[in-house]
This record gives structure tokens, sequence and C-alpha cells, in this order.
């Protein structure tokens, strides 16, 4: 059965209308897998004599700072592991058992890339700890208790990937224990630190972590299976409808309408509201670069890149997806007497209040300075003018269908890349950074804004023969994207 499974995966990676774009991903994919599994592999043998060099005992101080290690491990898997999906539907109408779905699909987390790429760290270290007397049996329960800690990860994340009150415990738990241990009220590595290297001192403690993957996996297992039906868990949710006129964008006349279904969908759907909160985030990505706490970001491009994102966040999570917002209607909106260019003005018009209303509310980096603030303004005057009509021109290009009622990937999708979005995507960031690089070094940070500026102004002076380019490649990807749309798996 496991077999059937795979191939039928196989099929539908083979004939996605995304197929090529696929291929490229898997092979960054893979390059990126190298990349990682070498650093790890480097830091297991290395931490040994690093820390014993500085003078530190190394054992009992990878103890202590593991249940750091486990809980950046657990953020990168929510927000880059994908959760074990089927197309599940049409297996229903076939003779083969539930538990037998749902187990494939929780066992195909077990040979993810986030939990056997940690053995490129734990076994060196190991190894290590083995050259250096430490008693092998022990050594050996102590690796197995890691890996252990592992896989309680990886089902507490398909757990918090699908239900709410998992997803608020976890967060309120790790939040109110990092504010506790940064404030010194309460510090963990006092209790993890032992329990950790209780792996080592008593091998049967490793038998705890393995009745929590078994309870795990147990809770997962009834969730997907008491879900596993058309009636519930597979059916599309529906709600009551609240009319809303904006009567206010009739004088627009096709705007207006095309501004107020995109104002509806932002309001009335979960994915469009995350993407509004993700957007309002960004706002707040600037401290990290304005008030020099990172050294690494305190030099002009940096600053200017800081800029585009603060004032952008909204352009660039809504933008990147036109017109794969209406992907669920989009056949039937092409074939209706739609003008391509009053469609994209409304996207357009609609990054714009966006970007300006970001801005407003940047404000409060006035306390940084006017020249940091004039930073955030000159980036949504390039946002505005050049990065607009880049991100409608990726979209273009974008083929990937999105789920309205779901909240996940609102950063965006791996189905979303390709080569061409990548090459469009540069000048969004490289060109804003070198203009004012320039400006600053060759001259003064006066002219570094000036020239970001005028980029923009350039860009929205030749607005109409941007929109002309920029709808004739709509047009011309037209039925390759709503073939593409079709494909919702």
């Amino acid at each position: 059965m496991i077999k059937n499974f795979i191939k039928l995966e196989w099929k539908s990676f083979l004939r996605s209308a995304s197929f090529g774009s696929n291929v490229v991903m898997k092979i960054f994919m893979v390059l990126g897998a190298l990349y990682f599994m070498a650093i790890f592999l480097l830091l297991g043998f290395a931490s040994y004599p690093l820390l014993q060099d500085s003078g530190l005992p190394p054992f009992p101080t990878v103890n202590k700072y593991l249940i750091y290690f486990f809980v950046l491990d657990l953020v990168v898997r929510y927000f880059l592991q994908k959760m074990p999906v089927l197309n599940i539907k049409p297996l229903l109408v076939l003779p083969i058992s539930r538990s037998k779905i749902v187990n494939y699909c929780l066992g195909k987390t077990a040979v993810s890339f986030f939990n056997w790429v940690h053995i490129f760290f734990f076994l060196p270290f190991s190894i290590m700890l083995i050259k250096n007397n430490f008693n092998t049996l022990e050594v050996f329960t102590w690796m197995i208790g890691m890996f252990f800690i592992v896989y309680i990860n990886n089902f507490i994340n398909v757990l918090i990937n699908n239900k709410d009150v998992v997803f608020y415990s976890v967060v309120a738990t790790v939040g109110l224990l990092g504010v506790a241990q940064y404030y010194q009220w309460f510090d963990v590595t006092l209790y993890t630190a032992p329990f950790f290297e209780s792996f080592y001192h008593k091998p049967y403690m490793v038998l705890f972590p393995l009745l929590l993957i078994a309870l795990l996996y147990y809770f997962a297992y009834q969730y997907f299976a008491s879900n596993l039906n058309l009636d519930e868990g597979l059916a599309s949710k529906s709600e009551i409808a609240k009319t809303e006129d904006f009567t206010f964008l009739d004088q627009f006349g096709t705007l207006g309408t095309f501004l107020k279904n995109d104002i509806r969908m932002l309001k009335r759907n979960k994915r469009s509201r995350t993407t509004l909160m993700m957007s309002v985030l960004f706002v707040f990505y600037g401290l990290l670069f304005y008030t020099n706490s990172i050294e690494a970001y305190n030099n002009p491009a940096m600053r200017a890149f800081a800029g585009i994102f603060v004032s952008g966040g909204f352009l660039f999570t809504f933008g990147q997806f036109v017109p794969s917002w209406d992907s669920a209607y989009y056949q039937l909106m092409m074939s209706q007497n739609i003008q391509y260019k009053d469609y994209l003005a409304s996207k357009w018009w609609l990054m714009v209040i966006g970007t300006v209303f970001s801005t407003i509310l940047a404000s409060f980096y006035l306390y940084f300075g006017l020249e940091t603030y004039l930073l955030i303004v000159v980036g949504a005057i390039f946002n505005i003018g050049v990065n607009s009509h880049l991100v409608m021109l990726g979209g273009a290009f974008v083929k990937t269908p999105i789920d309205l009622s779901s909240s996940k990937q609102a950063f965006g999708d791996k189905q979303a890349f390709n080569l061409k979005t990548l090459l469009i995507s540069l000048p969004k960031l490289v060109l804003p950074m070198a203009l004012y690089a320039l400006g600053y070094y060759l001259f003064s940070p006066n002219i570094g804004l000036l020239f970001v500026a005028l980029a923009g102004v350039l860009g929205f002076a030749f607005k109409d023969y941007v929109f002309t380019k920029i709808e004739s490649i709509y047009k011309t990807e037209k039925y390759s994207t709503i073939a593409s749309y079709k494909q919702k798996n």
C-alpha cells in the first residue's frame, strides 16, 4: 500500500502544471540541504575542542543550551516544514482503510529532512565524546534520547499546524519561559540540562521521550482520523455572508468594482487577513536595523533595505500573489468582458494604499532620527514607483492557486518560485540598496535619499507605459495560468 501511495505522489509531481518550477525548487532544496548537512557536520566535530579550548566543559555546556536549539528547531519547522498531505478525497471511495491513509501521512514526517539532518550533529559529537573516554553505551543512549526529542518536535509541529489550542499553548509556554529567562526570573536550563544529561547517566530515562512520542502520535492520529471524511474535516466551511456595499467607490467605475471585491476579500478570508497581519509585522522589522542592535546591519545599504521592507510589507505579501488571489473564480472572470488594465489598476491602487498606510504607521521611527524616517519615506516612494510594477510583473508568472480559507503560507509558497520571478525579485531590493549606498558614499546621505526617491518618481512617470507592457504579458500567460489554477493539488 505504501508503494502505491508513493506512486500516486510521484505521478502527481510529474503531471503538475508547475513541474518545471518544482524541479528547479528541488535542486535548490538539495543544495540547501547539503549546506546545512555540512554546517551540522562541522559543528558536531568542532564543538567539543572549541568548548574545551574556551575553558568550558563540552558535554554539560551542550546539554545546557540544547533547549534553545530545540525551540529554534520547532520555530523553523513551523514556518518551513511541509505538512504530510495527500490528495485524500479520491481515496475515500476506494477500498483503503482510513488507518492506512493516516499512518502513511504521519509516517511521511519520519523521513523529513528536518528530522534526519540532526544526525549530522549528534553523531559526530557522540564520536568526539567516545574519543574523550566517555562510556560508549551511555553515549549511545544519550544520542538516541536526542533523536527522540527531535521526533517529539516533529509531532508537536504536526499538531500546532492543525490545532489552534496546541499552537496557542506552545506559543504561550515558550513566550513566558523566554520572558522569564530574559529577565532572570526563572532559568529553564537549570531543569532541562540535567534532564538531557540524564540520558547519559541513567539510560532508562530515554523511555520517557519515547512514551511522549507515542502519546503525540496517538493524538495526531486521532485528530486526522476523526477529520478524514467528506462531511466534516474535508468539507468546505461556509459562513454567513455580510453585505458591504462600499458605495463611495462606485464613482471610480470598473476600477471601483474591483476595489470593492478586493476589500471584501481582505476582510472576510482567513488567508488574506493573515497577510494583513504579516504586513503590519513588517513595519516593526526595521527595529533590527535602526536600533544598531546587530552590527552587521549597521551600514547604509542595509538601512535602505529596511526602509523598503518597512513600507512595503503589504506590497510584497499581497502583490506577489496577483492574480492568484482570484484563482477560485479566475476562469469565470476571464470569460467576462473585463479590461485587464482596470483589473491590474485596482491591485496597484490597493498596494499603493497599503504602502502609504504602512509609512504613516511607521512614523514612530522618527524617534531614531529624521534620517531614519526619511529612509522609510523614500523606500515607500520607490515601492510605489518601481516595486509595485515589478511585483505585478512577477505575479504573471506565479501560477499557484490560493486557498483563501487557510492561513498557511502567508509569506509565500514554494510552487510560486521559478527562475523568472527570482530574476524579477532581485531589482526590488538590490537597486534601492545600491542607489542609496552610491549617493551616500560618493556625496552625502541626502543625495542617497534623493537617488532612491528619483528612481521611484521616474517609475511612476512611466506608469502607463509599464502597465501596457505588463498587461500584454498577463494576456500571454492567461491560458497557462487558468490551466494551473485548475490543479488543486
